[in-house]
């Protein structure tokens, strides 16, 4: 039995205060309309932009303007008339993926239009926060149900009268929904600057890798088989993703587990001590540079901590060098320009490898600073600018975890801003 406190009440929206409502969208009597077929034939290269689901993004109500298809109407369509967007207005995708929820911001350039995927809701501005109910319908509650919906797998999606349905919990003044918009809002903000300071940072430090590794007068020419040794799991020891642990003291690198150039311990699967004791040559160390030989092949990986001993799956080779020919992150940064990916690219054409052989990965040739002490230097400026990302990532991941706390608390009225 669910606990209601004091000034709450038990709804089909869940445990709300006794002064909100829960109302079905119908009952506010917006517009509700969607796009439909036939729009193939206006599409341009340059006109209005025309939303589709791509420009749709859980997790954000803002409109997702990178990726836009362009239609150029005819002044009398009366098609264009009726899904024409204004301000305010609240989009949701009705097929496939049901339940991508967008808010028409000032920002989206006008006329825009909507195709046949996308519901378009237009509330009653003097009664309404729209910005409140995109909020509310990206909230736990109604994408429980949209996802039920997606999981029935109705070829038809979710149809005009159904979304008149769903259930809204609102305040009793569009004053405390608008705060409660410009709250969420406010934390939105925040994490689109951040987010796009983390890409503005990546692209410094992709111009940095182009400028820093790009090959100097004296650098050496070296071939990877001649200076380095390149080790796997070896077929026949049988390894099988039954024996897969959730937990345990020997970490199991496989390629799913790299995450931005580095290993994503949070997710490794573990295997027995056996297993990690058969083969000591894929038993990882510091700065073991790592590469995937099967399924998507070329994915490069540093091991830059290892709290754990940990060993390889079959379809990753380990890196190391002979005789101090390279320093490890260097190289490591090596692999991951576009030095590499050339070579990858060369080793493709004309054909669908789905495997990286030994025989062909030592044939890779490379350049590098004459002296280790410029080869750390390099590596030590591209690891800096690494640190800094992750540092930025993690506080995002802070910010968004807030906002769902702020979700939680603000649309259910658990915390009130009167």
């Amino acid at each position: 039995m669910i606990d209601v406190p004091k000034g709450y009440k038990q709804t089909e929206a869940g445990v709300i205060p006794e002064d909100w409502e829960v109302k079905p969208i119908g009952d506010l009597q917006p517009f509700v309309t969607s796009g439909s077929r036939g729009w193939a034939a206006f599409y341009s290269d340059y006109g209005a932009p025309f939303i589709r689901i791509t420009n749709l993004t859980r997790g954000s109500i803002y409109l997702d303007m990178k990726d836009l298809r362009f239609v150029s109407l005819p002044s009398n369509n009366s098609e264009g008339a009726r899904t024409q967007l204004q301000d305010g207005d609240v989009l949701i995708s009705i097929t496939a993926d049901i339940g991508i929820v967008g808010y028409v911001s000032e920002n989206v350039l006008r006329p825009a239009y909507i195709n046949q995927h996308i519901a378009l809701l237009r509330f009653n501005s003097s009664k309404t926060n729209s910005k409140f109910v995109s909020y509310f319908l990206v909230s736990a509650k109604p994408q429980k149900l949209f996802r039920a919906l997606t999981d029935s797998g109705a070829k038809a999606g979710m149809n005009l009268t159904t979304v008149k349905q769903v259930q809204l919990a609102l305040p009793p003044t569009k004053t405390e929904q608008e705060a409660i918009a410009n709250a969420l809002n406010d934390v939105d903000a925040l994490i689109e600057s951040l987010a796009q300071l983390i890409t503005k940072k990546r692209h410094i430090k992709q111009g940095a890798m182009q400028e820093l590794l790009f090959p100097k007068e004296g650098w050496f020419k070296k071939r990877l088989g001649s200076t380095a040794t390149l080790k796997a799991r070896i077929g026949w020891q049988g390894l099988t993703t039954a024996e897969y642990l959730e937990t345990g003291d020997y970490y199991l690198v496989t390629g799913t587990d790299f995450k931005g150039g580095y290993i994503d311990w949070n997710h490794c699967p573990y295997v027995e001590e056996s297993r990690y004791k058969q083969d000591k040559n894929i038993q990882l160390r510091q700065h073991d540079v790592l590469v995937t030989k099967d399924g998507t092949i070329g994915k490069v990986a540093l091991v830059n901590h290892l709290d754990k001993p940990a060993t390889l799956n079959s379809g990753v080779f380990v890196i190391r060098p002979i005789d101090g020919a390279f320093y490890p992150v260097f190289f490591y940064y090596l692999l991951c320009s576009n030095v590499f990916s050339e070579f990858l690219s060369q080793l493709c054409a004309g054909s669908t490898i789905n495997h990286l052989y030994q025989k062909d990965f030592v044939t890779f040739s490379y350049k590098t600073p004459i002296t280790f002490e410029e080869q750390t230097a390099i590596a030590t400026i591209l690891s800096d600018m690494d640190t800094e990302i992750a540092a930025l990532e993690t506080k995002l991941a802070k910010r968004r975890s807030l906002k769902q706390g702020m979700m939680h608390n603000l649309l259910t009225g658990r915390i009130r801003l009167v």
